[in-house]
């Protein structure tokens, strides 16, 4: 069985909204992957709608036993949308938790309701999805595209793949699912944020924030092998290995922990506003992307 056809935000006879992301199921495996290659997948807020609408397909479906996710074309992810001609802050989206609608809301209180739901909210609610899920990660893995990967249970990385969450740049402490001294040891933490820099595959894999490094060419092939033996494994098993290991997680303290820095993230916002009048400190999409690129040696 395959299929994809996977915007169910559209109606009959109204089949207006893009499709920015695919979904297609080969054998026990729902393969579901971003689809703006000409932006590098960057996350505008209908892709996460409707990767949101792919995730719990593949969770109704009996036959899936396990989810992928990927990205189309060069990278995994640039993060969420900054600045292309489809970015879509200010359009009303459908609201997965009960937060309020966003829209003309005044002050901070805008964006906060709007990643209370749509970044904090979503990737919360996917890292809890009863089934295995494992993030085929190549190219850029930033930022935004961190908090997709990191929702996944498994990690397996290209050799050409990084990992960068550059957003201190923007005065903000990290993005909104702040995992990261959780995947992360606290002082590469540290590094990881206060400088920004890429992080390579293979130090990402030293330091257990990936499962698996491979070449590029056998990344795909690599990933079905994994998927093909997770669902030769109980259902209810692992279902219940992953609430006991978001457990544990959480009595260390990672819900807590993302809800004490969702707040300072919104501060920050809050404070780049008042002086720039911009969330992100005047940076747009292409000022992040020169200031990303890693810097030649003297």
């Amino acid at each position: 069985m395959a299929t994809t056809d996977q915007n169910t935000e559209n109606t009959a006879g109204a089949d207006t909204t893009p499709e920015f992301v695919s979904y297609e199921v080969k054998g026990t495996t729902a393969w579901i992957m971003l689809n703006r290659p000409e932006y590098s997948n960057a996350q505008n807020y209908r892709l996460l709608n409707q990767l949101d609408d792919c995730f719990k397909r593949a969770v109704e479906d009996e036959e899936v036993k396990v989810i992928v996710l990927g990205g189309e074309g060069k990278h995994f992810s640039a993060g969420h949308d900054i600045g292309t001609p489809d970015r879509d802050r200010m359009m009303p989206r459908e609201r997965k938790t009960l937060w309020y609608d966003h829209v003309d809301k005044p002050g901070a209180e805008l964006q906060y309701v709007l990643e209370q739901d749509a970044y904090l909210g979503f990737c919360r609610r996917w890292q809890e999805i009863p089934k295995p899920t494992i993030a085929m990660v190549q190219g850029a893995c930033v930022a935004g595209g961190l908090m997709l990967a990191w929702a996944c249970d498994l990690i397996v990385a290209s050799e050409d793949a990084f990992f960068q969450d550059p957003v201190v740049r923007m005065g903000v402490p990290g993005v909104e699912y702040f995992a990261h001294a959780f995947e992360l040891p606290p002082r590469i933490a540290r590094e990881f944020l206060m400088l920004g820099r890429r992080m390579p595959a293979d130090r990402a894999y030293m330091y257990g924030m990936v499962n698996a490094v491979v070449p590029r060419d056998e990344l795909k092939a690599n990933v079905v092998e994994m998927a093909d033996e997770l669902a030769e494994r109980s259902r209810f098993g692992l279902a219940l290995t992953k609430q006991a290991i978001n457990f544990v997680e959480d009595l260390r303290g990672k819900r807590t922990s993302m809800d004490g820095v969702f707040h300072m993230h919104h501060l920050a916002h809050a404070h780049n506003q008042l002086l720039s009048g911009n969330l992100v400190n005047g940076l747009d999409a292409k000022a992040m992307a020169d200031a990303n690129r890693p810097k030649e040696k003297k």
